[in-house]
């Protein structure tokens, strides 16, 4: 596969398996600097799931991006941290894990459940990247120093708010603007953003808050020149994005509904969209978040890093991922200060001026991860051992 050849190829097999001997859960809990306020709810705080895997006096960190409640998605906090320690866990402490295939067969019995898979895979990477002491940028064929990051903005009291956030995060140089939208909060709100930003790159999130009977009502939002409108419809729908992707100049780009690579392809060939949104947590973890993005990548796709109100270890993840030579469209990664007054790696994730973020060339993440902060901040603590 193209960006993944350090662990794919054949070459590899002579690298010694790694042997796990424990699986760490933290439940922690970050607030937000401010609520953020999507189709399907608000949050001020973020109930955070972080994975530690542990082997040779080395430490490899994941976060699982499950929610509290089953709205973006049916898994939660609660699920992940049930089939982790009760399937996922004691599978991989079978024996020594060679590498990320092996990783993912041994998953691959157990149906569902991405984002408890995407947290081990995140974690094991984290881990195998130390060992050879590259990268997770290098590790897995990322071919940028420096990411184009964009901010994605929730939905605001009054348009006015909106406004004002519009031109801060611009002034801190982000170079893509995502507005939230829903019925009620979409068409005039749109308006009012493009009119005061005739030329920023602008797009439009979703989170499956319309049906097909909103064909017409949806059309209008080619009147506003928009890089995409993601997600309109039903979060496992690819037929009917189909259907309305044939009625509108604008992209139509999918989340939700690409869990796989196997849906990644079915929604290229049905054309039930021109862009996809990657999300390492939401897809299953880098087994599949590379399959996707080399699938796209040799139909001249575009890709781009979908955010999920992570802390700075999934964070670091995505920064990764985004390295990779198809991400073409700026991701949302944002700042470590875009959500969290204190973040728990060291430094904090920065956009510079020109709204990118720098790739880590250092083993691993990339950044130190704070375990004193952590342990502060740690409600939840599971260990799983042979």
């Amino acid at each position: 596969m193209q960006g993944s050849s350090s662990i794919f190829e054949p070459q590899e097999t002579h690298t010694t398996a790694i042997k796990i001997d424990g699986v760490e859960i933290r439940l922690i809990r970050l607030p937000l600097l401010e609520p953020f306020e999507t189709s399907f709810g608000k949050i001020d705080s973020r109930l955070i799931f972080l994975l530690c895997l542990k082997a040779d006096g080395l430490q490899g960190w994941g976060e699982v991006v499950a929610s509290e409640e089953p709205r973006y998605s049916y898994e939660t906090v609660s699920t992940a941290l049930h089939v982790i320690r009760d399937f996922f866990g004691p599978a991989l402490l079978t024996g020594p894990v060679r590498d990320l295939d092996d990783l993912a067969e041994r998953l691959a019995p157990f149906r569902g459940h991405n984002m408890a898979k995407a947290g081990l895979e995140l974690a094991f990477m984290d881990l195998l990247a130390q060992t050879k002491e590259q990268s997770l940028s290098t590790l897995i064929g990322g071919e940028r120093k420096h990411v184009a990051v964009g901010v994605s903005l929730g939905i605001q009291p009054t348009v006015v708010r909106l406004l004002e956030r519009v031109d801060r995060y611009l002034n801190l140089g982000y170079q893509r603007i995502k507005l939230k939208i829903k019925p009620g909060w979409d068409l005039d709100v749109v308006a009012q953003v493009r009119q005061a930003h005739p030329d920023i790159l602008l797009s439009v999130d979703a989170n499956s808050a319309y049906t097909l009977d909103d064909r017409d009502h949806l059309k209008k939002l080619d009147d506003f020149n928009l890089l995409m409108i993601e997600q309109p419809l039903q979060n496992d729908d690819l037929v009917d994005h189909a259907k309305l992707q044939k009625l509108l100049n604008t992209p139509i780009c999918l989340d939700e509904s690409i869990v796989s690579q196997r849906h990644a392809k079915a929604a290229l060939e049905l054309q039930s969209c021109r862009l996809i949104n990657i999300k390492v947590g939401r897809v299953g973890g880098y087994s599949q978040a590379l399959g996707i993005h080399d699938l796209c990548r040799s139909q001249g796709v575009p890709v781009w890093c979908g955010g999920m109100l992570e802390s700075g270890i999934g964070r670091a993840h995505n920064i990764a991922l985004a390295s990779l030579g198809g991400f073409t469209l700026p991701g949302d990664i944002s700042a470590s200060s875009r959500y969290f007054e204190r973040d728990i790696i060291s430094p904090g994730v920065v956009v510079a001026a020109d709204g990118t973020v720098a790739v880590p060339d250092r083993p691993g993440l990339g950044f130190e991860v704070d375990l004193s902060f952590i342990e502060s901040l740690t409600e939840t603590r599971v260990y799983i051992s042979r």
